[in-house]
């Protein structure tokens, strides 16, 4: 493409790890690309890293450690924020937008504890805060919620957005290992850090989904709201269990509108292996989504990697950049999706939700122990939709239940019941189980 006469749209990074590599590679690489889609070239003209090393960071004429040179730049038309964390990110974005600054940010925990109030500064300066890379990595499930979807009332979306815990129950699924073994292996992989708990203890997964709800159902962001549970107690024979009963376990996030309000979280699933998301392996992530008017859709990919994820980050420069270019007042597409917020949807604790369970209880193999425990779930009007009772190799055996629909408190009473039984020897297992209402995808 000819340089004559082509306008070009400055960019500073600040933070220079995988994705902000991954960025800054992308527009050097694809330069020209780029350039014929926008009608102007992208030039990153300033990088903040803490690695000074100017070998590590080409073409860039401004190195420094210092964020807030970025955002204080008047030649920095977009921020690109990939440092991490709370702080510096927060105020390093907080002072670009103040500055009159476009900014993309690949910070899931950032936007989900904080995007209200980032929005609000965004919106008082009348730029963009963009962060579709916060999210699912590669697959642009923010435009999809944001855009592609618009006509729609989403009733129900349901993902694997952490590609560490999917890792690790495809493993313990596969090869019938243990949960710390797998860790382990993930972790000489690299797919798990030193410290796993973000990923298999829902939270990461949690920023994710509450980013997406937020955008589904036009409520503002909760992250305090989404119930998270993780995957450190799921047991190869569970899997086993449920693959005898025609399901597989996922660690999905589940978010869903319903006549009380929404539901928000984050746990181990019991999901038919017929299911499209039963059969997502390894690191990969998918999403379902469910529309009024589409029907459900779901969409696929790498949910992390430098590439992938500076892909979408790129993605957001190049929509900001179209709108620098076309001298936009105010940014097109709300942060959210909506001018108007739901301000009155509750979001539902869970133990006010509905869903189907799958219990692992561990009883003395007896007579009439079977017939009590059936007696307390029926005192709780809980309904048996199937059991399985393993052959025993000592005095104790597992008994498998599947419930129909119970809500989650009633299920917990009836629990707290059986486990008081002096034939029932450790805590109940309990897994929720998800049907979504005999939609494939």
């Amino acid at each position: 493409m000819s340089s004559e006469s082509v306008k070009s749209i400055n960019v500073g990074i600040c933070g220079l790890g995988t994705v902000g590599n991954g960025t800054l590679s992308i527009i050097q690489n694809n330069a020209d690309e780029i350039a014929r889609r926008l009608g102007a070239e992208l030039r990153v003209i300033r990088v903040a890293t803490r690695s000074l090393n100017r070998d590590e960071v080409p073409g860039v004429a401004n190195l420094g450690n210092d964020p807030f040179a970025v955002v204080n730049d008047p030649a920095v038309d977009i921020v690109v924020e990939t440092i991490g964390g709370f702080e510096p990110a927060f105020e390093v974005v907080k002072q670009a937008l103040g500055n009159g600054k476009h900014v993309v940010t690949a910070n899931k925990a950032l936007i989900a504890e904080r995007g209200n109030e980032l929005f609000a500064v965004a919106e008082e300066n009348a730029v963009c805060l963009a962060y579709e890379s916060s999210v699912a990595g590669g697959i642009p499930i923010i435009k999809v919620l944001r855009e592609g979807l618009a006509a729609n009332k989403i009733k129900w979306l349901a993902g694997i957005i952490n590609g560490t815990g999917n890792f690790i129950l495809t493993e313990m699924a596969a090869k019938q290992r243990q949960f710390e073994d797998v860790l382990q292996q993930a972790q000489e992989l690299g797919y798990a850090e030193a410290d796993p708990s973000f990923d298999v203890e829902g939270i990461d997964a949690a920023h994710k989904l509450t980013i997406m709800a937020s955008i589904a159902f036009g409520i503002p962001l909760q992250f305090a709201k989404t119930y998270t549970e993780g995957i450190s107690h799921i047991t190869p024979e569970d899997i086993s269990y449920a693959k005898e009963l025609g399901y597989c376990i996922k660690h999905l996030g589940i978010a869903r509108l319903s006549e009380r309000g929404v539901e928000m979280r984050v746990h181990p699933t019991l999901i038919s292996s017929k299911q499209l998301l039963a059969n997502v392996d390894g690191v990969a992530n998918a999403i379902l989504v469910n529309g009024d008017a589409v029907g459900s859709t779901m969409y696929y990919g790498p949910g992390a990697g430098a590439e992938a994820t500076g892909s979408a980050v790129v993605a957001d420069i190049i929509d900001i950049a179209r709108y620098l270019l076309a001298d936009a007042k105010t940014p097109v597409v709300p942060a959210l999706g909506y001018r108007s917020m739901h301000q009155d949807l509750e979001v539902l604790s869970i133990d006010e939700i509905e869903s189907e369970f799958y219990l692992r209880i561990t009883a003395m193999d007896k007579i009439g122990v079977m017939a009590r425990i059936s007696g307390i779930l029926q005192e709780f009007d809980i309904s048996i939709e199937a059991v399985i009772q393993k052959e025993s190799i000592s005095e104790y055996v597992p008994i498998i239940i599947l419930t129909h629909r119970v809500v989650e408190k009633q299920l917990n009473q009836a629990i707290e019941s059986i486990e008081a039984m002096a034939d029932v020897s450790e805590s109940i297992t309990r897994i929720r189980v998800e049907p979504f209402h005999g939609e494939q995808g």
